[in-house]
C-alpha cells in the first residue's frame, strides 16, 4: 500500500504519478484564480458559493495530498520540516485558521493562500534546480543579507546628518532616513525623499554606486550555486 502511494504522490516516469502531478497543477492554478476572482467588489451570493466550493475541495485535496507524502516519507520530521513539507502545510493552514476569525485576520490569513504557487516548484525541473541553488548557497545569502542590512543603516545614519536640518520633516530621526536608504540602496529611487544639500548628494551619488554592486552580488552567487546544481544533473535529468 505504502509503495503505491508513494509511486503515485512523488513524481515519476509512471503514467498516474504523470496524470497526478498535472491534477495538482492544475488545481493549484485553479485555486489562485479563484483567490483573484474573490477579490472583485460586488460579487453575486451564487458566485461566492462556487468560488468557496473550489476552494474547499482544493483544500481537501491538497490536504490528502500533504497527508499522503508524510505517510510515504521515510524520515516523516525531516519532511514536515522541509522546504516543500512546509510549502505543503502553509498552503492548506489559512484555510483550517479562517474559521472562528474576524474580517480583518481573515483577508492576511488570505494571502497565505499564495504559498500554493509555491507548490509549482516541485513539478518543474528548472525552478527544482534554482530551489537547490538557494539552499547551495544560503551561507553566502545570509551573509550578504547581513553585510545589507549593515549598509543599510549606515546609509541612514549618513544621510540624517546631512540633511536633518535642512529637510527636518523627511529626515527626522535615523529611523525616518531609512525609507530614504532602502529605497537608494536597492536603486528604486521613487523620488519621495531627495536629498538637497550639497554634502546630501555627494553622500547619496556614493550610496548609489554601492548599492549597484550590492544588486549584482546575488545574481553571482546564485549563477554559481546553479551551474554547481545543473552539471551534475545535466546527464541524469
Amino acid at each position: 500500500m505504502k509503495e503505491t502511494v508513494k509511486s503515485i504522490v512523488e513524481y515519476n516516469d509512471n503514467k498516474l504519478s504523470k496524470s497526478f502531478a498535472v491534477f495538482i497543477q492544475v488545481l493549484i492554478v485553479l485555486s489562485v484564480i479563484t483567490f483573484s476572482i474573490e477579490t472583485l467588489p460586488n460579487l453575486k451570493p451564487q458566485t461566492k458559493v462556487i468560488l468557496n466550493s473550489i476552494e474547499i475541495f482544493c483544500v481537501i485535496i491538497f490536504t490528502l495530498e500533504y497527508l499522503a507524502r508524510i505517510y510515504v516519507a521515510d524520515n516523516k520530521p525531516k519532511f514536515i520540516f522541509s522546504f516543500f513539507g512546509l510549502i505543503d502545510f502553509f498552503a492548506i493552514l489559512p484555510f483550517y485558521l479562517s474559521f472562528g476569525v474576524d474580517l480583518r485576520s481573515l483577508r492576511v490569513l488570505r494571502m497565505f493562500r499564495l504559498f500554493r504557487l509555491l507548490k509549482l516548484v516541485r513539478y518543474n525541473k528548472a525552478m527544482r534546480h534554482f530551489t537547490k541553488a538557494m539552499i547551495l548557497a544560503k551561507e553566502q545569502i545570509v551573509l550578504f543579507m547581513g553585510v545589507t542590512l549593515v549598509l543599510i543603516y549606515f546609509a541612514a545614519i549618513g544621510i540624517y546628518y546631512f540633511e536633518n536640518e535642512a529637510q527636518p520633516e523627511h529626515f527626522s530621526s535615523i529611523f525616518d532616513s531609512l525609507w530614504w536608504s532602502i529605497v537608494t540602496l536597492t536603486t528604486v529611487g521613487y523620488g519621495d525623499v531627495y536629498p538637497i544639500t550639497v554634502g546630501g548628494r555627494v553622500f547619496t551619488f556614493i550610496i548609489l554606486l554601492i548599492g549597484l554592486g550590492i544588486v549584482a552580488i546575488p545574481t553571482g552567487i546564485i549563477s554559481s550555486s546553479l551551474t554547481k546544481v545543473v552539471e551534475p544533473n545535466s546527464d541524469g535529468e
